[in-house]
């Protein structure tokens, strides 16, 4: 996501100049501090996600990539905290003009943008990895290599972050503004990556998914993580795609904002911060046990939500081989 054109707009609020009533600084100093507490929420639940997958459960090739994606989320978030602080100080007033705080902001929104892009570059591969497990199963086994996701999730990282430096170093707010042919193409490149080819992936592997439970639901229960792609999916494709469209229509001057691009700033920013902390706690949603039980520890949940399918493909393993000793 772009924000350039907000970055150094300066907030100016004032009813003459700018449209706003006089409490507006008072409503979007409201929006940031809910965006700061929803931000520090999801940062206690990809810490212990984090923590979990890391060092209490034992990885495997989808679990590498949950992991790479917590971290994102996590990066994500606190570059959010980091960003909104800096939209506070403007908006209270608060020594508001302090040496350094251009290349402050850009620096945090280099690691803002970089997050984004890798959290969705990760989403977008556990969810092609396992629909390719899902249409070619023996093709799969045979030609994916032991340490796939881990060369992948590398170079996920690598691409995010050529990206997000691309976006922010080579396209400057005045350029930006000014609408060069340089920041024209990067608007096209990204949009082409977030909007032509992630999300066209996202959206057939988890409709793939979803039919491949809509087989299986009459005999058993899906496997938790084909839950948890089409949740993390559907929750990415409703709070975060609607705004990459309306940034990059509104970069081509096809969307009529006028003053209300500071709502639509922080609009933006607290639909994107509730994905990232939406999603540690979609995996304890979906990894508790289907039936009213007991209380059952964060380990266990996230074992079920995570390994359940190889659980059950070693129960199935072990039973082929009693039966075929017992001829």
């Amino acid at each position: 996501m772009d924000f350039n054109g907000t970055s150094h707009m300066g907030l100016n609020t004032s009813e003459d100049e700018s449209g706003f009533d006089e409490n507006a600084n008072i409503h979007f100093a409201i929006a940031a501090s809910s965006a700061v507490a929803l931000c520090l929420f999801g940062m206690v639940g990809n810490i212990i996600v984090f923590w979990y997958l890391c060092f209490r459960i034992p990885k495997n090739k989808y679990t590498v990539y949950i992991i790479n994606l917590v971290a994102a989320d996590f990066l994500f978030l606190t570059f959010t905290v980091f960003i909104m602080g800096i939209q506070l100080n403007s908006l209270l007033s608060v020594n508001d003009d302090f040496t350094g705080k251009e290349q402050l902001y850009i620096f945090a929104e280099i690691f803002y943008d970089f997050a984004q892009y890798s959290g969705m570059f990760f989403l977008t591969a556990i969810s092609v990895e396992r629909c390719l497990s899902v249409l070619f199963p023996i093709w799969y086994q045979c030609n994916r290599r032991k340490n796939q996701s881990s060369i992948v999730c590398i170079c996920l990282w690598i691409l995010g972050c050529s990206e997000s430096l691309i976006e922010n170093v080579a396209c400057s707010p005045k350029d930006f503004k000014a609408q060069t042919n340089t920041c024209t193409g990067i608007e096209i490149m990204t949009f082409v990556i977030s909007i032509a080819i992630c999300l066209p992936l996202m959206v057939t592997s988890s409709l793939i998914l979803v039919f491949r439970i809509q087989r299986t639901l009459r005999q058993q229960y899906p496997p938790r993580l084909y839950v948890i792609i089409i949740a993390a999916v559907f929750l990415f494709i409703l709070s975060v795609t609607p705004f990459s469209f309306m940034w990059f229509l509104f970069y081509f001057n096809l969307l009529p904002l006028d003053v209300h691009i500071v709502s639509l700033f922080y609009a933006s920013v607290f639909c994107t911060v509730l994905n990232s902390t939406l999603n540690p706690y979609i995996y304890f949603i979906v990894g508790r046990h289907r039936k009213s039980t007991p209380k059952v520890s964060i380990h266990e949940i996230l074992q079920r939500a995570f390994h359940e399918e190889e659980v059950e493909r070693k129960k199935i393993t072990s039973k082929e081989v009693d039966t075929e000793s017992s001829q």
